[in-house]
């Protein structure tokens, strides 16, 4: 596995944003989003199989791994998350990138690459698609939601559960489909140490539905503006294949590359090495004359 360059440190208004980077000082500069409640250990595997060339720079989102929490009575949105990238990439200077996002962070991908296009030069979408249509008929109800779910938790006195590692362990492969390896490698930044054993580290305000939703015409309006090449991997029993396969057509009209693969929606972690020629080969072909440097 490649030993992480360093530990990235981010500040931002209400605390920091952490992350891990790996890769040579002056590589091409990819940048790793991770999928809700994991971190930016999720690449670990998978970073140690793509083209060393590169650095790679992966961040614990806000709420999630050893980043700091919003502050009371804040919303996790998409649109937030799409600001932390900007902040990010603003404090290490890259002004051309790749993502390759899994998930929830391949979302925050394609709304990024849709608002600045003319910084990402190619996406790589892990077990999702860009955008997360929500029915126009239930946007009020999900808006709703995640304000009462907000509200409510509010008005708790909440104390962290506490664990020993081996009952967090237990807990993860029990919510997750996730090898213990995996699990263990999520749990590196998933874990703090507190009296009595550990607690997770993420926000449990992360639970809360999304109170800004993309409807299909924001989604079809912010489409066209996405520049760079776009290559989708589907896992076979992913959470999102058998739901995609009425927009693959589409998105290959748009010059998308879609492939799927064996494995479930933690391929890349837990098996990356089904996902990893086809990223390397992608990267290489849309990149060997590209000079940009963090």
């Amino acid at each position: 596995m490649a030993t992480p360059v360093s530990e990235l440190v981010v500040p931002v208004p209400w605390g920091e944003l952490r992350g891990r980077v790996w890769g040579p000082t002056h590589g091409y500069p990819v940048l790793c989003l991770h999928g809700w409640a994991d971190n930016c250990g999720s690449f670990n595997p998978l970073v140690s199989l793509l083209p060393k060339e590169c650095r790679y720079v992966a961040i614990d989102l806000a709420g999630h791994g050893l980043s700091s929490h919003h502050p009371p009575g804040v919303f996790y949105t998409l649109p937030s998350y799409v600001a932390d990238v900007r902040r990010v990439v603003d404090s290490l200077r890259m002004t051309k990138f790749s993502i390759i996002g899994h998930s929830m962070g391949a979302h925050i991908a394609g709304m990024f690459s849709a608002l600045y296009p003319e910084m990402v030069d190619a996406l790589v979408l892990l077990d999702a698609k860009q955008f997360v249509v929500t029915d126009a008929s239930k946007t009020a109800s999900k808006m709703r939601q995640g304000m009462d779910e907000m509200i409510q938790f509010e008005k708790l006195s909440r104390k962290k559960k506490v664990y020993t590692y081996e009952k967090a362990l237990e807990r993860l492969l029990a919510a997750s489909p996730l090898t213990k390896q995996s699990a263990q490698i999520l749990l590196e930044r998933g874990l703090v140490p507190v009296q009595g054993g550990f607690a997770f580290s993420r926000d449990l305000r992360i639970n809360f539905k999304d109170v800004v939703c993309v409807s299909l015409e924001m989604a079809l309006e912010m489409l066209p503006k996405t520049q760079p090449r776009v290559l989708i991997i589907l896992a076979e029993q992913g959470y999102f294949e058998k739901k995609l396969t009425s927009t693959i057509q589409f998105l290959k009209e748009r010059n998308y590359l879609c492939l799927t693969v064996p494995g479930d929606h933690h391929v890349h972690l837990n098996n990356p090495q089904h996902v990893a020629p086809f990223i390397s080969n992608f990267m290489k072909t849309k990149l060997t004359s590209c000079t940009a440097k963090l």
